[in-house]
């Protein structure tokens, strides 16, 4: 049985040249890896004539910063300023930095009763510890912190924000030239936004809307924000928009299968403006199909090439012929839990609250957490295809990966005919290969939620064995 294709294939638009090079000399300037590396000079805010200069070292304490932003007189931070409003401040300190050449963030915010800011902590973008996130060693990810110190603090007093402590020392290059890229001075306004969508709505290509945009500002270099940034809004557009012929076009279609046969079911959920954000649908022969192929669904979520963007979610069983078959199909605006929910609950009011025995998907977290909710009596297993095409990244920083993990593995996994089998080749490849310490692995053979329970059963004895030995030490303390 085949499934017929719904959406039409796109091609991809071809990035400009000159995005490619801005995008790769951004790379080279602002990222480093998480190596501890010993910072040899120092540098730090102080006069700057042009906006092309690059300042690669300074002198801590140098003398006040007075530059000229469309009119306005742009100030060295120093204790006691003070501003109007938070969003001031903030406004302030962004033209400070842009001009400087280093980004801004918010690290830290404080409320009072009234739920507005009362203290406030701005401080350099590649401030803070570089944190990895991938498993994989041998191939880490790039980073763009340096633990920079750099920071203003302010704190509310009298209706206003007044500076209290100032540190301008940065332990990196500044660069002014390149500090219209910086996340935090990239935006989108709302006319441009508004030409995006004409534009989209329209099918013209993303970088022919750029381009015209180009045009208009007088260059690249006048324009506050990247292609990049306009291919992210519409993106985040279309998940709750389905343009023309989209929404209007789907309800007409539900409304006429309905007529034919009233065992069609399709369901939309909207958001609280009214717009469409994910929907639902099942025919009559897949809701005959799964009383009595429905033991065990297989669902999955796919980006197809399609003009919207958004993931397709399909339930899939197996009949008595060993074929696939359809048994509901969903658009989902996204694939967090709360959206999950609502469409597991969906299907399962389709399917007459029947639910199945097992039920197969991939290593989601936002999936799993949704199973546990919906269908707490189902077992929920992992896909081995899923597993297997994460085993390079995961395992192929191993010297021995290519040289007998891998075959290893493979036999474990396929050959085995039954569980005590399994376990005893799972065993032998752990203790050969010395995959003791593997925490995917564990996490696979143990489940998430036995692996997490038993990481915090061993967390809580170790702080009450800690917590033992203080005491022990307090009560045999010599006098």
């Amino acid at each position: 049985m085949h499934i017929v294709q719904i959406f039409e294939n796109r091609k991809t638009s071809t990035t400009p040249l000159i995005d490619l090079v801005i995008d790769f000399s951004l790379f080279l300037q602002n990222v480093s890896y998480p190596t501890p590396l010993m910072t040899t000079s120092s540098a730090t805010s102080r006069r700057v004539e042009n906006i092309g200069d690059v300042v690669e070292d300074g002198i801590a304490g140098t003398s006040q910063l007075e530059d000229v932003v469309d009119g306005d007189t742009i100030e060295e931070p120093q204790s006691g300023m003070e501003f109007n409003s938070f969003e001031e401040l903030m406004n302030y300190y962004k033209q400070y930095a842009k001009k400087c050449g280093f980004g801004v963030m918010t690290r830290r915010t404080e409320k009072g009763d009234d739920e507005t800011v009362r203290y406030v902590t701005l401080g350099c973008a590649r401030g803070g510890k570089a944190r990895n996130r991938t498993l994989n060693v041998a191939r880490p990810r790039p980073t763009g912190k340096t633990e920079c110190k750099a920071k203003i603090n302010a704190l509310k007093v009298d209706g206003k924000f007044r500076l209290t402590t100032i540190h301008n020392i940065h332990n990196h290059g500044l660069s002014p030239k390149k500090s219209r890229f910086f996340r935090c001075n990239r935006e989108v306004s709302d006319s441009v936004k508004r030409v995006l969508d004409i534009n989209d709505e329209a099918g013209i290509r993303m970088n022919k809307s750029f381009g015209s945009l180009v045009v208009g500002a007088g260059g690249f270099e006048n324009l506050p924000f990247l292609e990049k940034d306009c291919r992210n809004y519409i993106d985040k557009a279309r998940h709750l928009r389905l343009g023309k012929c989209g929404a209007g076009a789907l309800q007409e279609y539900f409304c006429r299968m309905q007529c034919k046969n009233p065992d069609f079911f399709a369901l939309m959920d909207l958001d609280d403006e009214g717009r469409l954000k994910n929907v639902f649908w099942a025919d009559p022969r897949s809701r005959e199909a799964y009383q009595y192929f429905g033991d065990v669904v297989t669902f999955d979520t796919t980006y197809l090439t399609n003009r919207y963007g958004m993931p397709f979610a399909l339930f899939v069983g197996v009949n008595h012929h060993g074929q696939s078959i359809l048994l509901g199909a969903g658009l989902i605006s996204s694939e967090d839990t709360e959206t999950f929910v609502w469409l597991f609950q969906t299907w399962l009011k389709c399917m007459g609250g029947i639910t199945p025995k097992a039920i197969i998907t991939d290593q989601d977290r936002a999936m799993k957490n949704a199973i546990a909710v919906v269908f707490p009596e189902s077992r929920h297993r992992l896909c081995l295809w899923h597993i297997l095409k994460k085993v390079p990244e995961k395992l192929s920083s191993y010297a021995s990966y290519k040289s007998g993990m891998k075959n290893a593995l493979l036999k474990c996994v396929y050959d085995s005919q039954s569980v005590e089998e399994f376990e005893k080749s799972w065993d032998q490849l752990i203790t050969t290969y010395n995959l003791h310490e593997n925490v995917w692995l564990k996490r696979l053979f143990l489940g998430w939620n036995e692996y997490d329970a038993a990481q915090r059963k061993h967390e809580c004895f170790f702080r009450r064995l800690c917590s033992c030995q203080d005491k022990l030490k307090r009560v045999c303390r010599p006098v």
